[in-house]
This record gives C-alpha cells, structure tokens and sequence, in this order.
C-alpha cells in the first residue's frame, strides 16, 4: 500500500516538474505578488500551513495538482477539437505532396530532396514512418494534431511557470480555441510541430536560466535545430529569446550558455540553409507582404473577430503596462512579448527584399499572444480582494470567458472544418474525371503539377493515358514528374483514335496570363488547341476538367476555298 501511494506522489512530483519548481513556504516579511501578505493563498486558492492545525494535504501538493490539471486541460481541449471533423473529404495541393511523398521508399524520397523541398525533409521522413502504419488522409493529419495538443499543453506549463497555474490554464485554453491553430491542426504539413518545438524550446530556456547545467542548455540547442530542421525560419525564435535574455538581464554565464547553444543549433541548420538557396523556385510565387497581410496576421494571433481582437489587444496592453512582479528569473512578458512580436517583424522585414512572409511559417510565434492576454486578465483581476474560495471562483470564470470567446468564433471554427477553408479540393476534381472519363481515354494536366490530383487519387484515373508524361515523381526525383516536349505531345495527340477523347484537368487559381508566361505549359496548350477543340466542361473549386474531341477536317471544298 505505502509503495502504491508512493508512486502516485512520484509520478505526479515527475509531471509537476513541467511547470513549475516547489516553491519554499514564503515569510510573513516577503515581498509577495500583487502585494499579498505573508501566509495569504498564492492566487489559487491554496493556503499555508498554519501550526498547531491538524494535518491535511500538503499546500505544496495542492499547488502542484492545480498546475498539472491547467498543463493537461488545454491538452485535452486541443485534443478534441482538432480531431472534430478531421476528415473533410478531400486533401488540397500542400498536403497531396505530404501524401504522396511520404509514401515513397526512402532513396526515392532522398533522390527527391536533392532535386526539391528539401526544407521539408525531416517532416517526410517522419510522415514516412506514419505511412509505413496506415495511408489515408486521417493519418496524414494525426501528428499535427497531437503536436498541437502538446503546444497547448506546453504553453500552460510557460504560464504557470512564469506566473500561476491560472495564468498557465487561461493560455493554453485561448491558444487551444483559436481558429488559426485549428487550421494547422488539422493540416498534414509540419507547421504544427513546428510550433511544438517552439513551444518546447521556450520552456527548456526557462529551465535552463533558472537553473544553468551543460545538459539543460544542450537540451535546449537540440529543440532548437531540431525544430529550424522542421522548417528554416523556425530558426528567428534565436532572435525572439536573444531579446528575452536581453531584457531580463541575466547573468553573463547564462548569457555565455545561450551563446554556445543557439550557435550549435544555427550551425546544425547551416547546411540545409545553403542547400536550399538553390530551390528557391519553391517559394518563387509569394508575392511582397504589404498592410493586408500584417493585418491578416495579426488577426490570426489575436482573433479573426473584431471583439475577440479588442479584447486580446486590451488585455495584452494591461500585461505590458502594469506588469505583475517577477517572482523568477523571467518575467513572463519578457518572454512572450518578443515570441509574438520578433519573428513576425524579422521576416516581413525580410520579406521586402526577398518575399517568403506567409502566415503559416510565423504560427509558432502565436503561443505569446495567449500567454500575454491570460497575464493581463490575471492582473485586472488580482486587484480584487478575494478569499480563497473567491480566487478559485475566479479561475472557473476565465475560463467561463474563453468558452464565451471559443462560441462567438465558432463559425470561423465551423469553416475552418470545411474543404472550402482551404486552397482547393483535390478529391472533387477527381472524382470529376472518375466518373465522366471511360478506361482508353487520354488525359492532359494543366499546368504540370495538376497532377497532383492523380498522384492523390490514382483510382479515379485507373485505365487513363497521360499523355505529357515522360518520366514518374518518384523516378525524376521531383514532385509532379517530367514531361515530354511539344513536338512529343503533338505526335501522341496524332496517333489517337479519331474518336479519342482528351480529358484536361487544369488548376483554374494560376489564370490564362501566367499559362502563357510559361513557355512549356503555353506550348502544351497550343498544341492541343490546333488537333482538339473543348466539348464541355466541369468546374470545382479550385478546377475544372474539360472534355476534348478532335478537331473535324474541313472537306475538300472548304480545303480548297481555304487554300
């Protein structure tokens, strides 16, 4: 019996170590938060021991089971919303080249990184693994969101660190119900987990200036390069805890430690960075961030809501202007400030000279606003002289206050579940073709990496001729294959029954002006256009499939008129 109830105190003594350190019995001559006497409750309804009073449960333990259950409910809460309609019926364009990439065997995923994306190898590789297991779009989607659950989680343990356990639940509760970190949630690419490492560094910064060790500063650089190797630009969260630093005034050993682990994880990202220089047409699309995209962002942390904006920013303004006092090494909006704000500022800043700013690569700066917002609404409310039971009274009404947030944004968390919150719907434009097109029928994708549908969706295409293809994704080393050249397409199209028909599957969001600009995809379509004439077509979003029949030869009366 004493060895059962011994583990139990362990395990929970191992989780509580997450989020805070015990803290010792403070004297009636401590300065104490929010101006508190000596012996009062530390904001959570748990008081001092009194002597002489009769033995109960530990102030320390209950501290600590309070710190756990704000670590796990946000992890629970996250939890479930992203796995509430995690099956939308359809993949769009970024997760098909998950899907199909991670599907292929290892030297044809690494032949493939030599050629391309290569900044999203470590995510193949581990999406490889997931597909090893099972193949489908649920699975596709599974690790982000369990990444996001432990963000969430993660982002209550910096709150109840860096404050009180009512700080650590009210931020991981408002991070778990925002809109944005649902989409990405429930999206099968790596920006999830790239806020997990974020969030997962930031802690183990916490831990490593407030007690220094070779190995909490090495475990420190590893979260980092590990989480940069995810996706480059995680690497501006150096920046954003290089100024945490710089306004804590730490210690010069701490500084010195932070030094040596952020240059071990900038190296470890070195390589790939240089590499990646030479597949920059990936990202050759992205247009120069302008008003529009700072204000999209900024209602991606905040609320996509006017109200839930002003609330967010008004209390975001209360815990910058009257901070409550430090009781750690860190003080929580040195911390979250420059996690919100940095990396945003960096890369717009950047991004006017070489545009790459889009807000899914800054997610996993957002975990600052919630922390931000949850401290200014614990300061509003410590200026209240409450008993304990009223504190506790307290705590249940913030979280009564994001619920009331979590309803007001629910439609935006309703379209967030839908194929039209994304660019397109890649199982519609297939199923197009699956059910219009008969087995012979020859296919033409508009511009190349339309393929992507049939590469996600090969059944719909079963008994179809590509007739651009020359060499398959994986056999290229590429994502969408390599096609043959016009005068190929042209003499394929020639050799086609009189009665063939050509189904072409084009990507409607490019338009007809960049289908000309690009010298390959203009001769494909003018090929076509002088043997085949368009019959019909089917429009989705994002698509259409159109039926082509072969031009008739005009008699030879009209041949001879015409010559």
């Amino acid at each position: 019996m004493k060895g059962g109830t011994g583990m139990g105190r362990t395990g929970l003594t191992g989780l509580a170590g997450l989020v805070g350190p015990a803290r010792r019995r403070p004297a009636a001559t401590d300065p104490q938060p929010d101006g508190m006497p000596g012996g009062m409750p530390d904001g959570d309804g748990v008081p001092e021991e009194v002597p002489g009073r009769a033995a109960g449960p530990s102030p320390r333990g209950g501290r600590r089971r309070t710190a756990v259950a704000a670590v796990l409910a946000p992890a629970v809460v996250m939890l479930a919303l992203g796995l509430w309609g995690l099956d939308r019926g359809t993949m769009w364009r970024d997760e098909s080249a998950t899907f199909q990439v991670a599907r292929r065997s290892l030297p044809e995923i690494r032949h493939l990184l030599g050629t391309v994306d290569a900044v999203h190898g470590l995510y193949y590789l581990l999406m490889h693994a997931v597909a090893a297991v099972r193949e489908d779009e649920l699975a596709l989607r599974v690790p982000s969101v369990l990444a996001a659950a432990a963000t969430a989680a993660l982002v209550g343990a910096i709150g109840c660190r860096l404050a009180r356990p009512r700080v650590g639940l009210w931020a991981g509760l408002l991070y778990a119900t925002t809109p944005f970190v649902s989409h990405y949630a429930q999206e099968g690419r790596s920006y999830a987990l790239v806020a997990t490492g974020a969030a997962l560094a930031t802690w183990l910064l916490i831990r490593a200036v407030e007690h220094p060790s070779y190995g909490r500063w090495a475990g420190y650089g590893a979260a980092v390069g590990v989480t940069a190797l995810l996706h480059e630009f995680a690497i501006l969260l150096l920046a954003a805890h290089g100024l945490t630093l710089l306004l804590s005034r730490v210690t010069w050993r701490i500084r010195r430690g932070w030094g040596c682990a952020a240059s071990a994880a900038a190296l470890v990202l070195l390589p790939l960075a240089l590499f990646s220089q030479g597949q920059s047409g990936q990202v050759s699309w992205i247009r120069t961030p302008g008003p529009e995209e700072a204000e999209a962002l900024l209602r991606a942390f905040a609320g996509p809501g006017d109200t839930v904006l002003a609330g967010t920013l008004l209390l975001i303004a209360v815990a910058l202007l009257a901070p409550r006092p430090r009781t750690g090494a860190l003080h929580l909006s040195a911390v979250a400030l420059p996690l919100a704000l940095v990396p945003p500022v960096l890369l717009y800043a950047a991004a006017q000279w070489q545009p790459l700013f889009l807000d899914r690569y800054l997610l996993f700066g957002l975990a600052g606003v919630p922390l931000l917002a949850a401290a200014g609404a614990d300061r509003l409310l410590g200026l209240l002289p409450l008993s304990p039971h009223g504190r506790r009274a307290v705590a249940a009404a913030g979280v009564a206050l994001v619920a009331a947030a979590f309803v007001g944004q629910l439609p935006e968390q309703e379209r967030e579940r839908l194929p039209a919150s994304r660019g397109d719907e890649l199982a519609r434009t297939a199923s197009v073709v699956g059910r219009l097109a008969r087995p012979g029928d020859a296919v033409l994708f508009l511009p190349l990496h339309e393929r992507r549908v049939a590469l996600a969706y090969p059944q719909d295409f079963t008994g179809l001729r590509d007739l651009t293809l020359k060499r398959s994704p994986a056999a290229s080393g590429t994502l969408f294959g390599e096609e043959v050249p016009a005068a190929e397409l042209r003499a394929r199209l020639a050799r086609l029954p009189a009665s063939g028909r050509v189904w072409v599957v084009a990507d409607t969001n490019v338009g007809d002006r960049w289908i000309r600009s690009q010298r390959a995809e203009h001769a494909k379509t003018t090929v076509l256009g002088e043997l085949y004439r368009e019959e019909s077509s089917v429009f989705v979003r994002g698509g259409a499939v159109s039926l082509y029949v072969r031009r008739q030869a005009p008699p030879p009366q009209a041949r001879d008129r015409l010559i």
